[in-house]
This record gives C-alpha cells, structure tokens and sequence, in this order.
C-alpha cells in the first residue's frame, strides 16, 4: 500500500458503507490518516466507538469532520493536508430524488463542485468521484444529477492543475445502506413475504469490496477527467430474490411482484454506446478518456466516425448473467451474508 503511504486521505460521506469498506481496507495499512467528512454527528459518533473497539491500535488514525458538501466553506475546512479524496456524499435512493430533484441537485451536483473547487484550491493530488450506471442514459433525477457530476468532474479535470480528477461508475453494490438484499432478509425472518418490483429486471451486482476496487483501480491508473467502470456480471432481480430465499429459508412461492417504483429502469448502462465507441479496454476494466476537444467546432464538422454506429452499449441485459447458483455464490461469499447467517445459526441453537 505504498501509495497511500503516510498520506491523508478524505472521504466525503464517509459514514456510509462505501467509507466503511475503505477503513476496513486500510486502516491497517501505512496510511497515514483516514478524514470521515458528512454533516450526521450521531453515525459519526457511531462509528468513532465501534472503531476503537473493533482497531483499538490504528483507530487514532480516523479524524471526524463534522460538515456538508452543500457547503463549500465546509469542504475547505477539511482540506488542509489532504493527499487524496474518495467523494462518496450523495443521495442516492432514486424514489427520494424523484419526489425531491432539488435536493439531490444541491448534494451530488453543487455539492461535487464544492469538494472539487475546494480540493483544487488546496492542492489534493487526487479526487476520485463515485458516481453510478444510473448516469449513462439516465431517466430519473437520481441518474440525472449523477450524469451532471460526472460532467462537472470531466470539465473541471481540464483545468485541474497538479489535482487529477477521475469518476467510477459502478452498478448496485449488493447489502450497502438502503440496497434491497438486507430489507429481503428481513422480510423473510418477520414470515412476510419477499416483495419485488419487476422479475425481469436484470442488475448490475458487485460486492462492496469490488466497489472500492474499482476506486483503487481508477486511483493507480486513471488519467484526468477518466471514467472508469468495472466489468461486473448481472442478474435478474427475480434470480437474486430466489437465491436469498435459499439462504435464508425463504418461500419462493411467496414472491410478490409490486411494480416498478418511480424512475427505475428494466435495466442499467454502464457505458452508453458513444462511450463504448472510445472506451479502452483493460481488462476487468473499462476506461473512458475525456473529449479534451475544445470549443472551436467548426474544424470537426467535415470528419466523422463511420464505424460508431455499429458499436453497442454496455449494460445489465448484454453483460455476463449469472444463474441461480453463480448469483446465491456471490451473495454467500459477502461478510455482511455470512455474519447474517451466523446470527441466524445462534438464534437457532
């Protein structure tokens, strides 16, 4: 972990899972100092007891910064001697965005312009954006306001200085905060039955630990202005209910179809077809570079891309789909799963 050797690294919104999975990644590492930046004292609080407890040597390492990327006198108060920034502050939940659009608007728009602008002023050497599929042809505010960061990340990486600026686009990150696997489990040990919207949605899945991989990826070899994306295989939301009804005991029969809820899709883009016409490939990895063409268009006008239109888009129904077995395999091998399953065991004995 040389890289993050004696560097201070900052997480916006990092009382969230995503800032939970990187302190369990580094925390024991070299690193010199881990910053927790979100505006809720009382997860903060949390946090703070159950890492001392949990890494009672290395938990000095975590510094609390109580404030809102809303504001951006608040971001730069946190940016002193920052090396590196994981910018994971948004709201995320597309039915809460639909009702309230300007509030996503003022936390994953103004709110990445604030941690942007401040992270250049002070002269962070890297931020790394987390943004979601949601943004490639995005059809609720959610997705629409997660495109716009993107866009802002990208126009200001050309004038970013020493601060390279990357984004990663990720599909769902399976038992993270609010996703539909936990709220499933618990269905099951109430004897409810498993409610979902639509059997043949198909999802992008990854676990937390690819997501922060991915981050690291785009940390090590991501130029300015890049969005990256991973590879991750897909499912059907029908398939991943089934699987975690053999998990945990579960009535397949009793699988209720609600409806789709306000701004879902039947599936998700990762790359939509005009970045997939100039993505690179690398292996595990997509890599989209920035369009640093300037604002002098006339001289594009007489050349144009033949072979574009045959190149197809990257998403959930096109991507490697996992059966029922490859999807249950995914879900078992999560830590959040199996110390489930265990708590599940106990309360049987």
């Amino acid at each position: 972990m040389s890289l993050f050797k004696d560097k201070t690294l900052l997480i916006t919104g990092g009382t969230g899972s995503f800032g939970n999975a990187v302190l369990n990644r580094f925390l024991r590492t070299d690193i010199g100092e881990i910053r927790i930046f979100s505006r809720d004292e009382k997860k903060q609080d949390d946090m703070r007891h159950e890492y001392q407890v949990k890494y009672p040597d290395v938990a000095h390492k975590i510094k609390f910064f109580i404030g809102d990327v809303r504001s951006l006198e608040s971001c730069r108060g946190a940016m002193t001697g920052v090396d590196y920034i994981f910018h994971a502050a948004a709201l995320k939940q597309v039915p809460s965005c639909e009702f309230f659009p300007m509030e996503a608007v003022r936390t994953n728009v103004i709110g990445t312009d604030n941690v942007l602008t401040a992270a250049i002023e002070a002269g962070v050497k890297c931020v790394i954006c987390l943004s979601t599929d949601k943004a490639a042809y995005p059809i609720n505010a959610m997705g629409i306001t997660k495109a716009v960061e993107e866009k802002i990340a990208v126009a200001k990486s050309r004038y970013s200085g020493k601060t390279k600026i990357c984004c990663t686009r990720y599909g769902n990150v399976m038992c993270s905060r609010g996703s539909v696997i936990p709220l499933w489990i618990e269905q099951i040990r109430k004897g409810n039955p498993i409610t979902l919207t639509e059997p043949k949605m198909t999802r992008f899945i990854m676990s937390l630990e690819e997501a922060v991989d991915l981050v690291l990826f785009a940390f090590e070899h991501g130029e300015n202005g890049d969005i990256l994306v991973q590879k991750a295989p897909a499912c059907t939301i029908q398939t991943q209910a089934e699987a975690v009804c053999e998990l945990f005991g579960g009535k397949k029969e009793d699988i209720k179809v609600i409806g789709i809820r306000h701004g879902e899709k039947m599936y998700e883009t990762l790359l939509t077809k005009e970045e997939c016409a100039k993505a690179v490939d690398m292996g595990d990895f997509f890599r989209v570079p920035a369009d640093n063409r300037d604002l002098n268009y006339d001289k594009f006008f007489i050349d144009g891309d033949v072979k574009r239109v045959t190149i197809e888009e990257f998403n959930s129904d096109n991507t490697r789909r996992l059966n029922l077995e490859e999807t249950k395999a995914k879900i078992a091998a999560l830590e959040y799963i199996q110390n489930e399953l265990s708590g599940k065991e106990n309360l049987a004995r």
